[in-house]
């Protein structure tokens, strides 16, 4: 039988990137409800348990509701939102972290996507943590550039808006009290003692993500040059589709819209063998958010995990 899907919040930036990704598939069978009866719960839940997989875009407080009202033990469930990714009973949704997780989203029924500043922070400290090249209690910063729709419809409404401020046309640093919601993913999921200090920075540009975190040799262990850190990054992610890592540390500069548009996610080491960084490439609403999520989808109902996502 062909699987059928429902997105519920499919209005919302991420459902939709996940409708156009699915829309035009045969494999599967999109649920879709009255626009007049997506607010109703009973219509909705209805939905839900029709499904056998079911997408959850909404706010946190909206999602854990939304996972109270579905019955059918066979629905299984992958939640865009904050609410579940650091939520015992939940997988978290990075299949290329290693085979065990892979495996485990596989046959999960409950599974959180990622963040998008978590997916670049945590695609770069992840393996180096668990080939033992970084401590768990180094203490790490981090700083990650997004393009505004990453903040959704109003604020896409406001860099949008033909009368805009000056303000918008400039990067604007946020979050600086060091509580951005991704922080708790970002330790729990690299096995960190320490949060990073992290700052995620919006400019005026509609989508892209460049997640650098940066890194004295001195806190490595096993590598002693630059190439080496690259070559054990590109080995622990080799044969990946989705995720790999740039051949050359010859990098000057790098634009943080360069994979608009793909579901891929690119990792640069850049500097030298004593300070260097490594930077995580890759689109907000893609690897970040709804090319993850349908490729998350795609593990769970047995597909290869690249059809319809943009390489």
């Amino acid at each position: 039988m062909t699987p059928k899907v429902y997105i519920d919040g499919k209005d919302g930036t991420t459902g939709l990137q996940i409708y156009d990704r699915l829309a035009a598939r045969r494999d599967i069978e999109l649920l879709l409800i009255d626009e007049d009866k997506r607010k109703d719960p009973a219509e909705r839940k209805k939905c839900m348990d029709a499904a056998d997989i079911v997408f959850l875009c909404l706010p946190d407080a909206a999602a854990v509701e939304a996972v109270a009202l579905v019955e059918n033990p066979a629905a299984r469930i992958i939640d865009a939102s904050t609410a579940h990714r650091v939520a015992p009973g939940w997988v978290y949704g990075f299949p290329e972290l290693g085979p065990a997780r892979r495996e485990a989203i596989i046959r999960a029924g409950r599974v959180a996507n990622p963040g998008c500043h978590a997916t670049g922070f945590i695609s770069v400290v992840y393996p180096l943590v668990a080939m033992g090249i970084l401590p768990k209690d180094a203490c790490l910063s981090a700083f990650s550039l997004t393009g505004y729709s990453g903040g959704g419809k109003k604020m896409i409404a406001q860099y949008e808006a033909a009368d805009k401020g000056a303000p918008l046309f400039a990067p604007c640093p946020y979050g600086m009290g060091q509580s951005h919601k991704h922080l708790p993913e970002m330790q729990m999921i690299c096995g960190l003692t320490h949060r990073p200090v992290f700052t995620p920075i919006v400019d005026d540009y509609y989508k892209g993500m460049a997640t650098t975190v940066p890194f004295h040799m001195s806190q490595i262990q096993g590598a002693a040059s630059l190439e080496e850190v690259r070559q054990k990054l590109a080995d622990y992610y080799g044969g990946q589709t989705m995720v790999r890592v740039a051949d050359t540390t010859d990098t000057a500069k790098l634009y943080a819209n360069a994979q608009a548009g793909k579901d891929t996610l690119v990792l640069y080491a850049a500097g030298n063998d004593e300070q260097f960084t490594i930077t995580a490439l890759f689109d907000n609403l893609g690897k970040g958010a709804s090319g993850a999520a349908v490729q998350n989808m795609n593990l769970m109902l047995g597909f290869d995990e690249t059809t319809g996502l943009n390489l």
